[in-house]
């Protein structure tokens, strides 16, 4: 009997399109739903009735839900396969959603955003590992392309989102419109992604280290948070356990004879840890200054959420161009290259904001904007392509697990630190606003120059072919 002959290469790109496009539909839901609430947390307050205080867990329980789920994303996938782990997510998702919507206290909408935090935790990593086996080390620079996109836009168009919403439907409607949106993803993989048999030698889940890894980074963000609201002895108290239970999962990882949730070893094998270092630190400009642009158009300039959300569309736009560049170039420029250019863009475009103070016309804002987006793009992708296409087979879900939570982790750490800083700023200027937040980007330039150094350390040659 013969075999049937390759498909063309043409139907191959879109049949890997279209699962990529699948995919993306995951990862888009849960990373919009971590900023798309944001500006619906007064409307919250008002209808719970909640101090600020305690409504801004609505917030902080999905991010250290998320914080908690991505470690767990590489082992799952390699016991159960990507594609069953990915429809488990998506389905947790969505009863989280509908459990939000169906809120009747502060508390209960906390509790169910926990379970929605799970849920979206654990998409983008399995997404990506997934699409990466799918297709194949020569083909995984074009289809991260695609899917690094997404969380550059969401962070950008959550609170736009957010507010559109809000502005024509009541308060559960920034949980339900996930539902069909996770509808149709379920659909379409279900019938369009093909399964991924899971790692041929199963590993025991590390249960000792999830016990420190997860619980230890939560509880180290929960601090670095309580340090933005000022409150002395839960920060340190948080900082120090998390700080601890790091350092011991660390060493329980270099000695264990199993697989850890996350090997140490990992970030010591080029260029893993030059790229993870990359992405930390890029994490911590890309959230770092989502958090304070908002911030500053309506504290600093009296916007509403819509138009604050409005102006920093530009951003996801040079985002949007920036990937359609990355596409076509991936494959051909040195990674290196391609990096450290974004990362210089992404400095060109963070030095005006350091003018604030000085006032900054709102032209020079947009095209700060766009220059920044277009840079975030040729960042995320080719550092991806440079790890997952270096990286054995079975190591792909741990590899993506580990990245997605650097990313995350330096996002979180950085909107933290950023917030400790411009309230410190605040109190130095006299509540000098525009003085208080140009000083504040000073801090993320420095992040991105920090970034670029990490990125000198990518290796100059293309991925190998296979």
């Amino acid at each position: 009997m013969t075999e049937a002959p390759a498909p063309p290469a043409e139907r191959v790109d879109r049949e890997l399109l279209r699962i990529a496009f699948i995919l993306v539909l995951g990862t888009f839901m849960a990373t919009l739903d971590a900023t798309i609430v944001s500006v619906g947390l007064d409307r919250l307050t008002e209808e719970f009735d909640a101090s600020v205080a305690e409504i801004q867990w609505v917030s902080s329980a999905y991010l250290l839900a998320v914080v908690a789920a991505v470690p767990a994303s590489g082992w799952l996938a390699g016991r159960f396969g990507g594609r069953r782990v990915w429809l488990a997510a998506i389905g947790v998702f969505l009863v989280g959603s509908v459990l939000c919507a169906l809120a009747w206290s502060a508390t209960s909408l906390i509790v169910f955003r926990v379970i929605q935090g799970l849920g979206g935790g654990l998409l983008p990593a399995t997404g990506q590992a997934l699409l990466a086996r799918v297709a194949g080390p020569g083909r995984t620079g074009k289809v991260i392309s695609i899917v690094a996109v997404v969380p550059l836009l969401s962070p950008v168009f959550g609170p736009l989102a957010g507010g559109s919403v809000l502005a024509v439907a009541p308060w559960p409607w920034l949980f339900l419109v996930n539902l069909p949106i996770g509808a149709a993803a379920v659909l379409l993989a279900r019938r369009y992604v093909p399964v991924v048999p899971p790692a041929p030698q199963r590993t025991a889940f590390d249960l000792r280290g999830a016990l420190l890894l997860s619980p230890g980074l939560a509880v180290l963000v929960y601090g670095l948070t309580e340090v933005a609201h000022d409150r002395a002895v839960p920060a340190t108290l948080g900082i120090v356990a998390g700080v601890v239970m790091l350092a011991a999962f660390t060493v329980h990882g270099l000695r264990t004879r199993s697989t850890p949730l996350v090997d140490p070893r990992l970030f010591a094998r080029p260029p893993f840890g030059a790229a993870a270092l990359a992405l930390v630190v890029l994490g911590a400009s890309v959230f770092g200054t989502t958090f304070l642009l908002p911030l500053y158009f309506q504290s600093g300039r009296g916007m509403s959420a819509w138009e604050a959300g409005l102006l920093l569309a530009p951003q996801g736009l040079g985002a949007a161009a920036g990937s359609v560049l990355v596409n076509r170039t991936i494959s051909k420029v040195a990674p290196r290259t391609l990096v450290v250019t974004g990362i210089v863009l992404i400095v060109a475009g963070t030095a005006p904001f350091t003018l604030l103070g000085h006032g900054v016309p709102d032209a020079v804002v947009v095209a700060a904007l766009v220059v920044r987006g277009f840079g975030m793009s040729m960042v995320g992708a080719p550092v991806m392509n440079i790890v997952y296409s270096r990286i054995e087979p079975d190591q792909l879900p741990r590899a993506a697990g580990a990245l997605n939570l650097l990313n995350t982790v330096g996002g979180s750490v950085g909107t933290a630190a950023v917030a400790v800083i411009l309230e410190n700023r605040l109190a130095a200027t006299g509540a000098d606003v525009p003085a208080a937040f140009g000083d504040t980007f000073w801090w993320v330039l420095g992040f991105c120059l920090f970034a670029a150094a990490a990125a000198t350390r990518l290796p100059r040659t293309q991925p190998r072919k296979g």
